[in-house]
């Protein structure tokens, strides 16, 4: 359904013209190397050959195609790989129409174009900011805000506008960067970090 909405935008543009569309990372290396594309559009997250391995597998072709990443993972660590393995742009998902449209035109041009957070992860990462690849995200402090405040996954992905799924995602991350078994200990180190202030 994303994929279906995300080709009827793109085909309000009168200098976009889609040429193929890709249900997994193996699919979407097969098609450009057969269409040729000059921009790719990439989610991370899906079935089989994931994004980053599907950028490593276009590199590898020599696929001269400029590959924008459209996901709705914003960890540092999902930031650096993409933009190692060749993305020319990172977009997430809650991007607006004109955002999309002005990132499409920017990377097949020649540019590169980064969303704020993955901007921020990569300056996190070239200054060595303290506690380095273990920094939580934005979005993922604002996560860290809604588990303490006691809220359940399916509350936090209508808050955010996000799936249950990538609420999870968040929360599976967060823990692990905090060193927290689980959600009630990772309030608690967070407080005692200074990241958060537990609700009056």
């Amino acid at each position: 359904m994303l994929r279906e909405g995300l080709v009827a935008v793109l085909g309000t543009q009168p200098d976009f013209e889609v040429v193929g569309e890709a249900a997994d990372g193996a699919e979407a290396v097969r098609l450009a190397e057969r269409l040729r594309p000059d921009v790719i559009l990439l989610d991370l997250e899906m079935p089989g050959t994931d994004g980053v391995a599907a950028l490593q597998r276009l590199r590898e072709s020599g696929a001269e195609a400029r590959t924008l990443v459209f996901t709705a993972y914003d960890t540092d660590r999902r930031i650096l790989a993409a933009v190692r393995a060749g993305a020319k742009g990172y977009l997430l998902k809650g991007a607006s129409r004109r955002d999309i449209f002005e990132a499409v035109r920017v990377v097949h041009a020649g540019g590169s174009l980064l969303g704020p957070d993955a901007t921020a992860a990569l300056l996190r990462h070239v200054e060595g900011d303290e506690g380095g690849h273990d920094a939580l995200t934005p979005r993922e402090l604002e996560v860290l805000r809604l588990v303490a405040e006691g809220l359940s996954n399916r509350a936090m992905a209508e808050k955010l506008f996000v799936t249950e799924r990538t609420v999870k995602f968040h929360v599976s991350s967060l823990l692990s960067k905090l060193g927290a078994e689980n959600r009630t200990e990772a309030v608690s180190i967070a407080v005692r970090r200074g990241l958060i202030r537990l609700p009056a």
